[in-house]
């Protein structure tokens, strides 16, 4: 084997290596694995919105304390019925979702969210 075609070959391992290794991270933060299993369910005013990919973030403001709240990525959030006007910083709102097996994280993953008395379901087909 040259030389040449030998760092070729240790530069395909690290870069499969790489790229497994950010895929894994990013599994494990954007799938559920995070999350508790029980249902959790917060009331709180938004302060901070952020909608994009790989998934839009608020920041809830509750008794004090800013929370996190996962919601879906544009397309779920669209199907959902949700946009950015109706989740602008002042908009009181219902977070149905699983919060962070952490619980020294103020984070939650919004399932189902309740504004004005309106459901908008963003995992329709998720077992509760």
């Amino acid at each position: 084997m040259t030389a040449l075609h030998s760092f070729r070959h240790w530069i395909a391992l690290l870069t499969l290596a790489t790229g497994l290794l950010y895929a894994q991270l990013g599994f494990s933060h954007h799938g559920w694995g995070w999350s508790s299993s029980e249902e959790f369910e917060i009331t709180g005013t938004v302060t901070e919105l952020s909608l994009g990919n790989p998934h839009g973030e608020l920041t809830l403001e509750v008794d004090g304390e800013s929370w996190i709240i996962e919601v879906g990525q544009p397309w779920r959030n669209e199907r959902a019925g949700l946009d950015a006007d109706m989740l602008a910083p002042g908009t009181e709102i219902t977070v149905h979702g699983h919060r962070s097996s952490q619980q020294s994280q103020r984070l939650v993953k919004a399932e189902r969210i309740v504004i004005s008395g309106k459901d908008y379901n963003l995992y329709p087909n998720r077992p509760s």
